[in-house]
């Protein structure tokens, strides 16, 4: 087994999750930037356009649904979706499950200003593809998801 087969060992767990950690502050900042940048062009916020990429994944949420994908504030997101809703991105509609907590689904106008987003996200990314392999991506995901998962709050699927 070679050096980076090995599991990794629990006294070296630590050190190296922080090196993650590390590199995703910064990587989300930038993001977050960069997303900031293009908003007057695409004429969305981060907080709108997170919202309707929710949205165009999972299909109709209800607010508290969103939050707790999100692990942000029920109250931010319903802001978020006051702004989209201003804008016709998206769409309160009645929910059969719970009669005080309406779904909220994307506007076609809505579908199309995301996958428009999403579309010039992807060609950007599509720059890092000669360097990285399918296993580096494959790895990548599986860490990043399971620190996601150590760090859950308990009180989020509630």
């Amino acid at each position: 087994m070679s050096d980076g087969e090995r599991p990794l060992p629990p006294d070296e767990a630590g050190p190296r999750l922080m090196e993650v950690f590390a590199l995703v502050g910064p990587l989300y900042r930038r993001v977050h930037r960069k997303i900031e940048q293009d908003a007057p062009r695409q004429g969305l916020s981060v907080g709108v356009r997170a919202v309707l990429d929710l949205l165009r994944e999972h299909g109709p949420m209800t607010v508290p649904q969103m939050g707790r994908a999100q692990s942000i504030s029920r109250q931010f997101v319903q802001r978020m979706v006051n702004d989209a809703a201003a804008d016709g991105l998206v769409e309160a509609v009645p929910n059969p499950a719970h009669a005080r907590s309406s779904l909220i689904r994307l506007t076609d106008a809505g579908r199309t200003v995301i996958e428009a987003v999403v579309a010039r996200e992807h060609a950007l990314l599509r720059e890092a593809a000669d360097v990285l392999t399918v296993a580096e991506v494959d790895a990548c995901v599986r860490v990043l998801s399971r620190m996601l998962a150590l760090f859950e709050d308990p009180e989020a699927n509630s």
